[in-house]
Parts: structure tokens; sequence; C-alpha cells
């Protein structure tokens, strides 16, 4: 076990020299090694526990991390990890991380070994006959994951439109579509861990209806599965343009790895791109075809790119770090026509492209709930333990509208942590717990060199709060509504971010508006 191939070992080799008690409070950590491993020490109590420094998920740094009394949060993507056993208990990461056997001789304390796993004690309450879970997509992934973690033994059955099995679905418009993620990055388990785990993972498979009384789903081709439990999860549809041209060969939107693989084939065969549409989605495939060498254009009615997420300041930040890639932006435009070669913008002026990606927004995919009865206002309503109106089922992800304890409003999101999260969630509480959804939304987004994490939710404000320098990548940015911090946007302050999150999961808005007073000094 080594970390030497990712970056140099800091802090003392814990094995030989250990570390001093007064270097680690309590509450605090400690950074150093054991046997060429990165190793961080939490004190947690009159109790000090040694669990990995890199995180299972994209590989972040945890002696960067945050303590918050009951997890270790790392700083990059916001997976947390339990100290005592390094299982983690809330995505992105899924995996546990090693841990270590500590020892205090005297003032100082040191890593005496590498623990050996932990077997999960089962805390299935009430196990359902059967679950199937609706969604080959991260929600449905992590529900199935939990599932067998938490201990259930029956039958579980993912039903996917998709074709592929489950993967990394942020990386079809970042490093994957860059070129700089390996095929072998994305997917979130192998075939081996279904055939081992007993899913039945049903790829390419349309669910044609939900009967809830009977408790059953019928499928396109004329099959049904019965179900005891069941989580209803899924996803969105992109938004189609209806413009002339838009079905032409060289036309694609961004969903699925199979888009992003269509759109790499393209882009190998391209030299200039138009990116229709500035959201997120849509600049991080800017920053992705220019990456790839592409000339690439973003076209948008916007007067700001993201600026009703990010807000005019953050936005034109954003704006700016594509430019000095050499993106050219048409806002305040549409498209009148695409045809082969070329696209015509409202105004009458045409630009090149033999790649065209429509990045326009998406729809929740919530026909199977409204067919089937389910409770429906803007996304499908759940309460806060991601119940459905139906018994039995349960919603996550990008269709769920849940009460949301930090905003204290219904929200739906389409964001990966959340989806995964909810998944988690939801099937615990399949097996009789009573576990509210409690964590506050995050997500991150990745342009060029520079990453923007987002914790909270903020559908409006009235004040926006900047601090630090936007323009030196330094910064924290408050949004604020009737004197409340509703969420908070940070490039490079991730200690900030994590505390953000420990505090709106918390649901504790003097602490959040502590913290942005605590940074403006």
């Amino acid at each position: 076990m080594s970390d030497t191939d990712d970056q140099a070992l800091t802090g003392p080799d814990l094995g030989i020299d250990g570390a001093a008690l007064a270097d680690l409070p309590d509450g605090g950590l400690l950074a150093g090694h054991f046997q060429g491993a990165k190793v961080v020490l939490i004190r947690k109590g009159g109790v000090i526990y040694g669990i990995s420094g890199k995180c299972t998920h994209y590989g972040g740094p945890l002696e960067e991390g945050l303590h918050d009394g009951d997890f270790l949060i790392c700083p990059w993507h916001h997976a947390c990890f339990r100290p005592e056993t390094g299982e983690a208990v809330r995505a992105p990461a899924i995996d546990p991380v090693a841990t270590f056997s500590t020892e205090q001789r005297g003032d100082r304390v040191f890593v005496t070994g590498i623990k050996s796993p932990q077997a999960r004690l089962s805390s299935v309450l009430s196990a359902p006959a059967s679950v199937v879970l609706v969604g080959g997509g991260s929600a449905g992934f992590a529900a199935a994951e939990m599932l067998r973690r938490e201990g259930y033994e029956g039958p579980i059955t993912i039903v996917s439109a998709d074709e592929a099995a489950p993967y990394d679905r942020p990386n079809v418009s970042k490093d994957y579509l860059a070129g700089t993620a390996a095929p072998e990055w994305m997917p979130l388990r192998s075939p081996d861990w279904y055939r081992d785990a007993r899913v039945d993972l049903q790829l390419g498979t349309r669910v044609e209806a939900i009967d809830p009384k009977k408790r059953q789903i019928l499928l396109e081709d004329g099959r049904s599965l019965p179900y005891e439990a069941m989580l209803l999860a899924a996803g969105a549809t992109p938004v189609r343009l209806d413009v002339p041209g838009a079905t032409l060969p060289h036309v694609h939107y961004l969903r699925t790895l199979r888009d992003s693989e269509s759109i790499i084939e393209r882009a190998q065969r391209a030299k200039r791109a138009v990116v229709v549409g500035a959201s997120f989605i849509g600049l991080e495939v800017a920053a992705s075809l220019t990456k790839r060498g592409l000339s690439v254009h973003v076209v948008a009615p916007d007067r700001v790119p993201m600026e009703r997420v990010l807000g005019a300041e953050l936005g034109g930040f954003v704006r700016a770090l594509h430019e000095e890639q050499g993106v050219r932006f048409h806002l305040g435009q549409t498209l009148s026509e695409i045809r082969e070669g070329s696209v015509t913008l409202r105004d009458g002026s045409k630009l090149d492209a033999e790649l065209v990606v429509l990045g326009v927004g998406v729809r929740p995919n919530i026909e199977l709930a409204e067919k089937a009865g389910l409770r429906v206002d803007r996304g499908v309503v759940v309460d806060e333990c991601l119940r459905t109106s139906a018994e039995g089922i349960w919603a996550a992800g990008d269709i769920a509208r849940w009460p949301d304890r930090y905003s204290g409003e219904a929200i739906r999101v389409e964001h990966w942590v959340v989806a995964e999260r909810q998944g988690q969630t939801a099937a615990r509480n399949m097996l009789g717990g009573r576990e509210p959804f409690a964590s506050a939304p995050f997500f991150w987004s990745q342009h060029y060199d520079v990453p923007i994490n987002y914790v909270g939710y903020a559908s409006s404000w009235d004040e926006i709060q900047v601090l630090g320098s936007i323009p030196d990548r330094d910064c924290l940015v408050a949004y604020r509504q009737g004197g409340k911090t509703r969420a908070i946007a940070t490039i490079y302050r991730d200690h900030a971010s994590m505390q953000a999150q420990a505090a709106m999961d918390r649901a504790d808005p003097r602490e959040v508006d502590a913290l942005v007073l605590a940074t403006a000094r």
C-alpha cells in the first residue's frame, strides 16, 4: 500500500516518530504517513483514529478535509467517511478508505498497523420481499449498493433505459469528453460486482407503466416485474430545440455516455463547434472541446453565462475564463437554423460548425409518476424520507421534489451528488428506517483549472456578498435573501465550503451566517 506515485508524503512518519498529542486538538486533523501511505489522524474525544489520506472518489487529499464531529469530509467533492471504520457514509465516494490502529505512548501517538476491514453489521429493520429500482443512474446505483451494504438479502432489479451500466455521469461533459479520463474510469462498478452482489441489471429496458395497487411495473417488452419496495429515479431528458436542421447528424445532445462518445467521434473529424446554451453543462462541453483543439463558439440568450445561478459577477468571471482559452460568446442570441457546416443566428449572422451541441436544459421524466397517479408538482413530490404519495414507492434524483430542511422550501435539483445521497437515504428507509434526507445540495463545476463548489439552494436572492477576490480565483460568494444566507459558492476556499455544508446539513442558518461574517473579517 503506497501513495508515493500520487504526491510526496508530508508530515511525520507516524510509525517511527509518531506525533505529539499537543499537535492534535479534539476534532482536529494531523497529516503524516505510515509505510509509504498517507495517513490522517483524527482526535474524537479521548480516542485517536487513523484513516487513509486519499479519498476513494477522485483521490482528494483528506488531510485538507474537515471533521464535522461525526464524519471526515473530503475537500474536493464533500464525500464523507466514518473515522471509526473508514466507511464512505455519504456519496460521491462509495468505497471505504483504509483505517489504521493507533497507540499512545506518553505524550505522543503512533500508528502501529493497518486494520483489517470491519464487517458491516446488518441494520435491516424490515426486509421487503423484492426491490425494483427504476433508473440506472446515480440514484439507482447508490440505492442498490446501499441495500447490499445494509445487509438486505432479497432480490434487487435495476431497470435502466441506458445501454451502459451505471457510470460516472459528471465526466461525460468533463474529463471523459475532454479526452483526459480513460474509458475504464467511467463504470461505477465492474460487471462482476453486479453478479456477486446479485443485482439484476436490465439495460436498454424501458418501463411502460407503474401499477401501485398491484405493486408491479410493466415493461415495454410486455413483461411485468413485481415489487414490494420501489425507487423511482427516472432522471431527466434534454430539452429538444425546435429549429430547422436540429435533427442533422452533426447535431448532438449530451446526457448519456453514448452521447458523449458520439460527440467525441464527431469532434475527431471537426475543427469548429457551436455549443448552444451557456449552462454549466454547455460551458463544460465548450471547455472539453477546446481542450481537444476545436474552435468553439457559444450561443445563448443569456446576458451573462449562468447569471441565474451564480450572479453577474461570478458568471462574468466564468465567461472570461473561457474567453482566455479562445471560446467566443454570442449572448442575447438564439439559433434560427442549422445547416450542414454552419448555423444561422437570430440576427442573421452565420457561424461555421462541423459539430453542434445543444444544451438548452433538461426536463424531469415524471410521466410514469403522473400515469400512476402519484402526486406531482414540478417534480415527483416526496416527504422528508423521500416517500411518494403511493405506498411502497420512493423517489430520488432529478425527478424528486423534497422539503429541504435548510431552505425551508420544497425543491428539486439536478445534481449528481444529491441524487446519489438520495438513493442511499431511500435505500435505508426501504429497510424500515425513518431517516430524513437532510443533506444540503452540493455540486461542483470544472472550467479548465478552476473548480467552483456550490452548497445550498438559492432560487433567488436580494443580495450577493463577495468575500475575497473573484478575479484572483480566491473567493466565497454568499447568496442571501431576507437576511439569510441561502447558498455559498467558492473558488479555492474548500474549508469554507465544507464548513457551509456541515452547517447547512444541521439546518443552522446562524452558523452559516457566522461563517460568512468570519470570512469577511
